[in-house]
Parts: structure tokens; sequence; C-alpha cells
């Protein structure tokens, strides 16, 4: 197969697992659970075929530009698609491919279970981290951002904004990003060059987690 990079490449992705299907001789990749990509293997151990989900018409495109695109072998033919590993297909356009049936599976899940998935909450914070998971506090996405910090009965202004006003998975993909929002939740025992550098850290684990979520 030539595109020796796709194993690697697929298990970089938040929340993939990988497993082997023996009666179908299928490598699968899952997030939350449900496959999104396959790598089909002959009775030699061979790869003969990558299925992938794609858009219907962008797949009708890409088959008619590609004679090594095909609809989807063992597949629903309509979303699912078939490449051939040492076809003519090239290596970025897989790439992109592996991305939108990645993104296309994950977002079949609610908004909330796509952050368990991710393992991220809307302003990137590491609740596992927080002294006061597990005790005052579940977490947010548990609570649904009815956080320890904020008056009873009442949602974090990030999370308000972020799922309830934008309609958004988290705040990855905002232009506004780090906004004021954000810099009026700050950590009142932290230091200004502490929140700054904690602001850095949370963009930095909700950077390529959605691209696709502006």
């Amino acid at each position: 197969m030539r595109y020796e990079w796709m194993d690697e490449y697929l298990l970089k992705k938040r929340g993939v697992t990988r497993d082997f299907q023996p009666v179908w001789n299928w490598i699968r990749y899952h997030v939350g659970g449900k496959m999104f990509a396959a790598i089909c293997l002959d009775s030699k151990e061979r790869p003969y075929y990558i299925n992938l989900k794609l858009e219907p018409m962008k797949g009708e495109i890409f088959r008619r530009q590609y004679e090594d695109i095909l609809p989807g072998h063992y597949s629903d033919k309509v979303h699912w698609n078939s490449i051939r590993p040492d076809g003519e297909v090239p290596d970025d356009l897989l790439k992109d491919m592996l991305d939108e049936s990645y993104h296309l599976v994950l977002e079949g899940f609610s908004r909330k279970r796509q952050r368990e998935i991710l393992e991220i909450t809307c302003c990137g914070a590491d609740c596992k981290a927080c002294s006061c998971y597990g005790k005052n506090c579940q977490g947010c996405n548990e609570l649904s951002g009815k956080v320890f910090h904020v008056p009873e009965g009442k949602t974090c202004p990030i999370y308000r904004c972020a799922v309830y006003r934008q309609h958004r998975t988290s705040c990855a993909g905002c232009r506004e990003l780090p906004c004021e929002i954000w810099n009026t939740t700050k950590d009142p025992s932290l230091s200004q060059e502490a929140f700054e550098a904690d602001l850095q850290k949370r963009m930095g684990r909700l950077k390529g987690a959605y691209e696709y979520d502006i």
C-alpha cells in the first residue's frame, strides 16, 4: 500500500481507536465507537480497498475524477467510498477525505458527547486536573456548564456563549478567541502572568479539535 502514513495519521486524531474485524478481515478506525475508515485486507493480508465516508455529492465528483475511487465496498454506496490503496489518488486528497469522514461521523453525536469523546471542555480547560473536580464540582461537560464557580442554577458564561448562543461544540474556531468573556472569567487566585499562560494552554488544547467548527 502506498499510503503507509495512514495508520499513524488516523491514530493521532482525538478520540480515535483501531480494531481488527476478523470476519471481514478489515482494520477499522472508530471515533466514539463508530467506524469512519477501514483498510480492507485480502486473504494474504494485503490491502485492497480503503473505505471512508463522504458527503454524497462530493463522493460522486471524486468518483468521476479518479478511477481509483469507487462506490463503497460492502458499504452504503451513497455515503461510503472505496479507494484503491496502490492507485493514483494524491496523498493530500486522501488525507482530506479521511478528515471529512472523521468529522462526518463525529458530527453525528450530540455536542456534549463530542466533547466527551475528544476529552475537551468548551474553553479547553482540563477539568480533571482541577482540585475541585470530584469534590464540589463534577466538571463542565457533566454539568452542562453549571460549574462550581457560577451562582447556583446559572451557566458558565463561556459555555453559554459557545453552546447556547453560537451553537458550537466549543470555543475552537472562534475568531475572537481569547475574547472578553474569557478575560472576565479569570481565576482570581492566578497572577496575570499565570492566567495568560493558562490561556495559552487552553487554546492549545482546542487547536485542531474542531477545524470545521467555524
